[in-house]
């Protein structure tokens, strides 16, 4: 959906407003009327390959660019799992944009293709999201992520399966500043 000159602009995008919070330094922010669009997105930082913070909006809340800035400070800054991002990791800091399909509630796990689909598991004792890559990133088959699934939810696994769950499935555009390392 994105081509390369607009997946490096968003990512820059979402450094240059970490840098600012870090540094004060300024940046421009970029313009193109795709990025009014209302998505679900989610900003991943690691560090040396280490997760280091990863906060997104599971459904459509804001645009695109507002999204990707609210959830790169989120993601450096709010994430309970780790300290408040400091100056000295931001040269270490890798970024990476998951830009969200809409949700589609599925009616079979069978449909599941690993790599393809990502996994949302709403119950009324906990819901949880797992991003299309991190099934294949861990090595996981579909039994495994739907175990995974429930676990993230804090529910026991076979959970999904409950008459009151709800799972739904969406892809993602993703991509990262890996992705066009020199």
């Amino acid at each position: 959906m994105f081509d390369e000159k607009q997946k490096r602009e968003l990512l820059g995008y979402a450094r240059n407003v970490i840098r600012k919070r870090l540094e004060g330094v300024g940046y421009i922010t970029p313009e193109d009327p795709l990025y009014s669009e209302m998505r679900g997105i989610f900003v991943t930082l690691t560090i040396r390959g280490n997760l280091r913070g990863c906060i997104g909006y599971i459904r459509p809340f804001k645009n695109i660019l507002d999204s990707i800035h609210d959830m790169a400070l989120a993601a450096a800054f709010e994430d309970s799992r780790f300290p408040p991002l400091a100056a000295h990791e931001l040269s270490e800091l890798s970024i990476e944009i998951s830009i969200l399909s809409p949700m589609e509630e599925m009616k079979n796990a069978d449909e599941i293709v690993i790599g393809t689909h990502g996994l949302y598991l709403q119950h009324p004792y906990g819901s949880g999201l797992l991003l299309p890559q991190v099934a294949p990133d861990w090595g996981w088959d579909k039994e495994e992520f739907l175990r995974q699934i429930c676990h993230k939810a804090g529910l026991p696994s076979g959970s999904y399966l409950d008459p009151s769950a709800m799972l739904f499935s969406f892809t993602a555009d993703i991509f990262s500043e890996e992705d066009f390392a020199d």
